[in-house]
């Protein structure tokens, strides 16, 4: 009974950094719009990273709290739930076609920022061992900010693509009261949200006899991935099938080169390293993906390689538990 009261909690800190992610995503979006930057801009900056904000806010909230070890699991789970459950689902509903941008750039990017951290998780850089510090972290979000210049130095060959990589929809400019109050309650749910994520997150560990960790990949990473899955699924409902795989991609890398990059800056990440075995099937994920693109015709990932992926995911839940 000690524990439903922090399990609650625990749900309430996820719904309170999922309203907070898309209110704020709502007023900056409005702000972009009164600054006159494209849809694509918009679409590629704010969203994209709006996504990854409870990712960011847990993190933040448990190296602040002493708490690392939910760090790297967070993310490494996230990022594995985006391609095998969250692309699985999506292309069960619709099959995704993924465009030759994405296939150029921001796939070779994931398997790069993947390889990054795998390598300075396990001393290989020799700087510290098994944990990522701040040096490392700096080097994660250079990698992060040549990864926005580079997209940004494609925009004008995106922008002929645009209408098949981002929603027709064009973002709308809210009343400057409404924008101002979306901006607060987003900023005053993150903070909420990731002050309760965090302390009971730490205290769930402990009472069920799971390492922070394996906390982080399997309870925390599920729920602050739930922005990516509830875009990713409307977009599929819309046959919007590039926003899906476009949000999942970019995502994942926002969600290593920049969240574990200011994580790392507060406080060394410990590593442990069994989740070597998980960053294996991260990196088998995104082989997977890769490989159901071009199988069958065009470049698709089909509804029953949806299902291959959606079942690959039940299988990591699975083994990481039983770990």
């Amino acid at each position: 009974m000690s524990a439903l009261l922090p399990l609650f909690l625990l749900i309430l800190g996820f719904a309170a950094l999922i309203l907070g992610a898309n209110w704020l995503v709502n007023g900056a979006t409005s702000l972009g719009v009164r600054a006159k930057l494209s849809p694509l801009i918009i679409g590629l900056t704010i969203v994209a990273f709006g996504t990854s904000l409870p990712e960011m806010i847990v993190n933040i909230f448990s190296c602040i709290k002493g708490s690392p070890g939910l760090a790297i699991g967070n993310i490494i789970g996230s990022n594995t739930m985006n391609i095998l459950l969250i692309l699985g689902v999506s292309a069960m509903i619709f099959p995704i076609d993924v465009s030759k941008v994405s296939i150029r750039r921001d796939i070779p990017a994931g398997f790069i920022a993947t390889l990054a951290i795998t390598l300075m998780a396990n001393d290989f850089f020799r700087w510290t061992s098994a944990t990522i510090n701040w040096v490392e972290g700096i080097v994660l979000l250079v990698m992060g900010m040549g990864y926005l210049w580079l997209t940004f130095k494609k925009n004008s060959e995106t922008l002929e693509n645009s209408e098949n990589l981002y929603d027709s929809e064009t973002p709308q400019e809210l009343p400057w009261s409404k924008t101002v109050l979306e901006l607060v309650l987003g900023i005053i749910g993150l903070y909420i949200g990731g002050e309760l994520v965090s302390r009971n997150a730490q205290f769930l560990a402990v009472s069920w006899g799971m390492s922070e960790g394996t906390v982080g990949l399997t309870v925390v990473a599920t729920a602050t991935s739930l922005p990516e899955l509830i875009t990713s699924i409307v977009a599929a409902l819309k046959k919007n099938s590039a926003i899906a795989i476009g949000n999942v991609l970019g995502s994942n890398i926002l969600n290593i080169f920049m969240v574990l990059g200011v994580s790392s800056l507060i406080i060394p990440l410990p590593f442990d390293t069994k989740m070597n075995q998980q960053l294996l099937i991260l990196f088998a994920a995104n082989a997977i993906m890769l490989t159901t693109v071009f199988t069958g015709k065009g470049r698709k990932i089909s509804r029953f390689e949806g299902l291959i992926l959606t079942l690959g995911y039940v299988a990591f839940m699975l083994f990481s538990l039983y770990n």
